[in-house]
């Protein structure tokens, strides 16, 4: 069975907002290398239409600000699919992606059962409920060195009891920690 993979940028005060971390080189490079381990992401809505087109587009044209992002972004346009799940989105442009609104967790067993490299998954929402149904392998979770106060937190009114155990970590030179855990064997 393919494995389930969480990634997420936080801040200290846990904070997941895009918009409020750091991206540099070392981070874009770190991600890429994940993108690497699979072949399907799985997002909500609001997160698929941050990562595409924009991804994608940058690709096409090359147009990311460092080398880096460019390999983040060839990494991001090679995956095979995409899956999004969405009450709300019916269509989309994209061919590589189908739209889902069944059962979360009977749909995330079926992709879990297909063959194929990881399954990678970021954003909060979608993430959330997957915990909580105790349907995630492993988290990639990178600490950034800041405070920023407001914004998006992770599993916020999410209840859950998970053990997890620490099974690699890397710091870069920005201060960023990427930490990666796996689910306690029972």
């Amino acid at each position: 069975m393919r494995k389930l993979v969480y990634a997420i940028n936080l801040t200290l005060d846990g904070c997941c907002d895009h918009t409020k971390g750091i991206g540099d080189e070392g981070m874009h490079d770190f991600h890429k290398q994940l993108l690497l381990n699979a072949d399907t992401f799985l997002y909500g809505r609001k997160t698929y239409e941050l990562m595409v087109p924009f991804w994608p587009d940058m690709a096409k044209n090359n147009s990311g600000e460092t080398k880096e992002m460019n390999e983040f972004a060839q990494a991001f346009d090679a995956i095979k699919s995409i899956a999004v799940f969405s009450r709300t989105l019916k269509e989309v442009k994209d061919k590589k992606t189908t739209v889902l609104n069944g059962d979360l967790r009977k749909e995330v067993i079926k992709l879990k059962q297909q063959e194929g490299k990881y399954i990678l998954m970021g954003g909060v929402d979608i993430p959330s409920q997957l915990i909580q149904l105790d349907l995630v392998d492993e988290y990639y979770i990178v600490i950034q060195p800041l405070l920023v106060g407001d914004g998006r937190r992770l599993l916020e009114g999410v209840s859950i009891q998970e053990r997890l155990e620490l099974a690699d970590s890397k710091v870069f030179g920005s201060g960023c920690v990427a930490l990666r855990y796996i689910r306690r064997p029972e």
